[in-house]
């Protein structure tokens, strides 16, 4: 059985539904390939994710807002905690990132990037950025409803994920 490991952190509500949404499409892509026995699908908060499920992990997805043009404290402090434990361990294995943001999202995707990078990972997609144009302070602490139309493509985003694992 693989496993597809979706790491996330939100404040306000957009990264949870961004990974709720890529589980439900992998898990769907799976039935679809008449393989949703093979692929086990684990949804963690970034707090509670540890190396040891990094490690019985063959593909992952990390989900986390933007904060001041870099990765959310939470999910920088996950990729901190077991960056080391996992380190020359699960090279070559595939990954995606998806970024909510305010307005532009790109300084957390290089981030996460440059994480995965340093880890060795292979994208199977660019970063996928949801803007959910929040611009003042009132906006942007308020909770969120990303649109059916995003949620679509983190959907696609899990499916690919999917589908790599289970045919690659």
């Amino acid at each position: 059985m693989k496993q597809l490991l979706i790491v996330w952190h939100s404040r306000t509500g957009a990264a949870r539904q961004m990974a709720e949404a890529a589980a439900r499409g992998a898990r769907s892509a799976a039935a679809q390939l008449e393989q949703d026995a093979d692929l086990r699908v684990v949804l963690r908060r970034a707090a509670d994710a540890e190396a040891g499920e990094l490690l019985a992990s063959q593909g992952y997805l990390f989900c986390a807002p933007e904060n001041l043009a870099g990765l959310s404290g939470e999910m920088k402090e996950f990729f901190d905690r077991n960056y080391y434990a996992v380190l020359d361990r699960i090279q070559g294995l595939p990954y995606a990132c998806a970024i909510s943001a305010g307005s532009d999202g790109a300084g957390a995707a290089r981030q996460a990037e440059r994480i995965c990078t340093g880890w060795r990972l292979k994208a199977v997609a660019p970063a996928l950025i949801v803007n959910m144009g929040a611009q003042t302070a009132r906006q942007i602490l308020a909770p969120k409803t990303v649109a059916q139309a995003d949620l679509a493509k983190c959907e696609e985003l899990g499916g690919l994920l999917a589908g790599t694992l289970l045919l690659g």
